[in-house]
């Protein structure tokens, strides 16, 4: 069965796979660039990769509405439940075999803190295993070397930023691509702030010039078939 993603903007995915709606850094309300407004969406378990506002964004307001766990790191997972919710708490390495398939937690070379300036534990990107297929979305991040090991899961998706000056630039995430090897690339985290504007579609020629990958430039809003 194929697992549908739409890319909502910025680092937010919904995906569908294995009988579950799941859904990835919902910063969905104060982005310029997001497809959906947070009470358009839905969510059976909720992907938060670290506390920073946009990428926990809404998932506490849509996990009220819908119900939906939220999954992260322990320190996330605690805030959740502070709040009421449902959440299952990992950490850098580990993983759990859901439902509807396997999350595994990776390396992150960010930061992490909720919007009162807390800590929010640390940062990570999430190795999915849904309908059997292996899904790396590396989240906010810088380039790092163990990154080929995560490519020796055999990746047929891997969703990297390229906005530099908080994550990976172009340059580097062509770096990772290399290191992942995987089938198929989305880029993220671009455009929706000032200091973050990038051309996608400069990357997606060097990625698919230097490697056998292919690079796919999603608009918000639209859908990719995997």
């Amino acid at each position: 069965m194929p697992v549908e993603l739409t890319y909502y903007g910025h680092a937010c995915f919904g995906l569908k796979g294995g009988g579950a709606t799941l859904l990835i850094d919902p910063f969905l309300t104060g982005n310029p660039l997001a497809a959906v407004s947070a009470d358009e969406v839905e969510a059976d378990y909720i992907l938060v990769s670290h506390a920073h506002g946009d990428h926990l964004g809404d998932a506490v307001a849509i996990a009220q509405r819908t119900g939906a766990t939220i999954v992260g790191n322990h320190e996330i997972a605690i805030y959740a439940g502070n709040q009421g919710l449902t959440a299952h708490g990992l950490h850098i390495g580990g993983g759990w075999d859901f439902p509807f398939g396997r999350i595994k937690l990776t390396i992150a070379h960010h930061g992490s803190s909720f919007p009162d300036g807390s800590y929010g534990g640390n940062p990570c990107g999430f190795l999915l295993t849904i309908e059997g297929k292996n899904i790396y979305h590396a989240c906010d991040t810088g380039l790092f070397y163990d990154m080929k090991l995560i490519g020796e899961e055999g990746i047929e998706l891997a969703i990297l930023p390229i906005g530099d000056n908080y994550t990976m630039g172009p340059k580097d995430a062509l770096r990772a691509v290399k290191l992942i090897e995987p089938t198929v690339v989305i880029p993220i985290h671009y455009d929706t702030f000032d200091v973050i504007k990038q051309d996608p579609t400069d990357f997606a020629r060097a990625v698919e010039a230097e490697t056998k990958a292919r690079c796919l430039v999603l608009k918000p809003g639209e859908s990719y078939s995997l």
